[in-house]
């Protein structure tokens, strides 16, 4: 059991190759941050690579992809977990290296923590079936953790931009996958819809979009950039990595920020962390 004295922050970005990452930079950017919870996406390596770069103060759990160099999400925490699990949806349904819960215990409060990798999908495709697939189950989950506790958080790549704030050229990928109407709607029904009076306060399933609460209704700030062309330097990117909160941990938020790179070549990833401050 761990006992706070100050906020807890919980951080989650796709590395885009945990070892690439390193390579560029990451572990100067995770040494300065202060992380309690590191939720990580596309890790693409072995349990025994993260916890090399990481080191031996860190607690680590993974679900590797089953396809060797695919997907793979960890969380990493000072503190060990109280409990993980891996599986949501039907036995049969391959999330292998996309869903992992963990439950945390700090002085008698349990916090439940997820690092959930979304597939890209693309229209009309076996690929887009896929991704539907995956958000189905994902949102008959997250009531389910919600009963399980009071406070939870889901982070990650979720590979969608739900309203037009969070893609610089929306008008360009309205029939475009990570965009397309009815994966929009997903989260209109998790969070609420942008006309809804309680949107992003209690409406929908409850869940709260922590990066959205934080930077109110703005452009942004987005979380992934193409590595092609000039799209970092002229801020061309996607709102598509989340903290979705439980209403009673979003009102314990006391910070959220995206730490984008101060330029192009300091880079770690196609994606930038999302950090999060909880007073738990």
């Amino acid at each position: 059991m761990a006992v706070r004295s100050k906020p807890l922050r919980v951080a989650t970005v796709n590395v885009n190759g945990i070892r690439a990452a390193f390579r560029r930079g990451m572990g100067d950017w995770l040494a300065g941050r202060d992380v309690d919870i590191l939720a990580m996406q596309e890790v693409r390596a072995s349990t025994e690579d993260i916890e090399e770069l990481l080191g031996p103060e860190w607690s680590i759990l993974h679900d590797a992809a089953q396809a060797k160099g695919r997907a793979g999400v960890a969380i990493a925490s000072r503190d060990k977990a109280h409990i993980h699990r891996v599986a949501i949806g039907e036995e049969d349904f391959d999330t292998a290296g996309r869903w992992l819960e963990a439950d945390y215990e700090f002085e008698g409060t349990i916090l439940t923590v997820v690092s959930a990798y979304v597939h890209s999908g693309e229209a009309d495709t076996d690929k887009q079936v896929e991704k539907y697939r995956f958000l189905d189950a994902m949102e008959a989950r997250l009531p389910e953790l919600a009963r399980h506790s009071e406070l939870a958080v889901v982070m990650g790549d979720l590979n969608v931009g739900h309203r037009t704030l969070d893609i610089k050229n929306w008008k360009g990928n309205v029939k475009r996958a990570g965009f397309l109407p009815d994966e929009r709607a997903y989260f209109d029904r998790i969070v609420g819809a942008e006309d809804d009076d309680r949107y992003n306060d209690g409406a929908g399933l409850g869940w709260v979009d922590i990066g959205r609460k934080a930077a109110g209704e703005v452009a942004g700030p987005y979380t992934w950039w193409s590595w092609r062309g000039k799209a970092f330097d002229n801020d061309a990117g996607w709102r598509i990595d989340y903290q979705l909160a439980t209403k009673p941990l979003a009102d314990r938020l006391a910070a959220c920020t995206v730490d984008r790179a101060p330029s192009y070549d300091t880079r770690f990833s196609d994606h930038t962390p999302v950090v999060a401050d909880y007073d738990i």
